[in-house]
């Protein structure tokens, strides 16, 4: 069960050792509350005077015994007592998908990675919009945009590595998964190299939601039983263009990221390879943000009828596509009917 108060210039006592603590305090401190700290259960070591009668009390389980008699006591004299976890490890990295672009499909697990983080690289395809409401880290921009990359790649790594040897939680937080196309593997290396320790949270890949998102199923049955993920990245090389007769004989699914940029060498191949020209195809841009927009169409007119797309966008190709036509066909025919309905009722 999660609660929202507002806690603006109330005291609250933050309870529990200074390494567990530490993301709490910060917490409270965001959310406007005036806060004191007491590290000890005796009571020994408190920063500053403490507070007659705090609003709130906040224990943190930093694992000392002693504090339930105290947190009791609070209980009995009617003052609320809040249970917070202990701030993640310091010095470990842990590499967090961020799904296609919106909170609402962060994993549980990546909602607590953010929680206890010190410092957050973030990518531009990452829910960055929100993280000020999930994280009192440190935010630093390291997103690579087409033709623009301010920090390359092997700098991200070394920021990352460098956080983690000077003691800080660090996330980093990745657009989809970050092991489909998203260099995770690369990152998780580096760390093993330096030492760090390093664990990575997966992400829903934007290879199947964002086409959920525009109402195309990856596999259908009696359609497409199977589905293959393709990057777009970078043209196609000639090895790449033989694989292409492959796919398009096995009668499946084709997604492909990041392929906007090579859209007339992927479609080019295709056609080579033998897949027919009125194969259906959709671009889904801007999957889950403001401006979604989905552009149906055949293999061989979409250079056409996608000549104004631009990325981010996931492309689908195979008879799966018309299936989100079929929905749409059929929703536009209940609206006519409701539409119908009304006016006769109203006459």
């Amino acid at each position: 069960m999660q609660l929202s108060i507002d806690l603006s210039g109330r005291e609250v006592l933050v309870t529990g050792s200074d390494a567990a603590a530490r993301q709490a305090v910060l917490r409270y401190r965001a959310a406007g509350a005036v806060v004191f700290r007491l590290s000890s259960p005796a009571g020994s070591r408190h920063d500053g005077p403490l507070p007659e009668r705090p609003f709130l009390v906040a224990a943190v389980d930093d694992g000392q015994p002693g504090w339930q008699a105290l947190l009791e006591r609070c209980r009995e004299t009617g003052i609320p007592v809040a249970s917070e976890p202990a701030a993640g490890a310091a010095g470990q990295v842990t590499l967090v998908g961020g799904g296609p672009g919106t909170t609402e499909l962060l994993t549980v697990a990546a909602v607590k990675a953010l929680r206890d983080a010190d410092i957050v690289f973030y990518d531009r395809l990452a829910p960055y919009q929100e993280l000020p409401a999930l994280s009192t880290a440190e935010l630093v921009d390291v997103g690579k945009r087409p033709g623009h990359h301010p920090v390359s790649q092997s700098g991200i790594e070394e920021l990352v590595v460098e956080a983690a040897l000077a003691g800080k939680n660090v996330v980093r937080l990745k657009g989809g998964d970050p092991y489909v196309f998203g260099r995770g593997g690369e990152e998780v290396a580096a760390c093993v190299k330096a030492g760090v320790p390093v664990r990575v949270i997966s992400g829903v890949t934007s290879a199947i939601s964002v086409p959920a998102a525009a109402g195309i199923p990856v596999t259908h049955r009696e359609v497409s039983h199977m589905f293959t993920v393709l990057s777009g990245h970078a043209p196609l090389t000639e090895k790449e263009h033989t694989h292409l007769a492959g796919l398009g004989g096995l009668g499946g699914t084709i997604v492909v990221l990041m392929g906007i940029g090579t859209l007339r060498q992927l479609t080019a191949g295709l056609r080579r390879a033998g897949m027919r020209a009125d194969m259906p195809m959709a671009v889904i841009e801007r999957g889950y943000r403001p401006g979604q927009r989905t552009t149906i169409g055949e293999l061989g007119t979409m250079m056409t009828a996608a000549a104004d797309c631009s990325s981010p966008a996931v492309l689908v190709i195979g008879e799966v596509v018309r299936v989100a036509g079929a929905n749409r066909d059929c929703a536009a025919a209940e609206a006519e009917l409701e539409r119908l309905a009304a006016s006769l009722l109203g006459a």
